[in-house]
């Protein structure tokens, strides 16, 4: 349990001081548990958002929440969007990182790596969450990334 708790520490001092006030595309909005096992975290980046209808349209804010379990960092944290996104790996209960998590990855590349999800630098259309995102994705491939940039350098 004490290697847990080094570990929850370790992740909440970089998240916030990478995403507490000064980056440019993702801020953290709050923090919960002593340490934080819990996470809500503001995306400023491109990403298509359903409407009404069965139309999409950019949005340019999201929030999503991130949840430690107890057996964390051995098994992947919790992710799911608190705002609709339009992607093939998201759905409303589950942001799919299987493909992404290793127990060295740190917390804040796991944020990072959401945010190239929502501006589609990152996506899988061979196994989709969402398969209206993902034929929507393959058929405008020309129109992908949604937004160039590196929220990885440094991490």
């Amino acid at each position: 349990m004490q290697a847990r708790l080094r570990r929850l520490t370790a992740d909440h001092e970089r998240v916030t001081s990478l995403f507490g006030s000064a980056h440019r595309y993702i801020r953290l909005v709050q923090a919960e548990g002593m340490p934080p096992d819990r996470y809500i975290f503001e995306f400023h980046i491109n990403s298509l958002v359903p409407t009404d209808g069965d139309q999409i349209a950019i949005g340019r804010s999201h929030r999503a929440e991130i949840f430690l379990p107890l057996d964390y960092p051995r098994r992947p944290p919790f992710c799911r969007m608190l705002s609709p996104v339009f992607h093939p790996n998201i759905d409303p209960q589950k942001i799919c990182i299987g493909d992404h998590w290793s127990a060295g990855q740190s917390l804040a590349q796991l944020i990072a790596r959401i945010g190239e999800m929502l501006c589609y630098q990152s996506y899988n259309v061979k196994s989709p969450l969402n398969a209206k995102a993902a034929a929507w994705a393959q058929e405008n491939i020309t129109q992908l990334p949604l937004q160039k940039m590196d929220l990885i350098a440094g991490l």
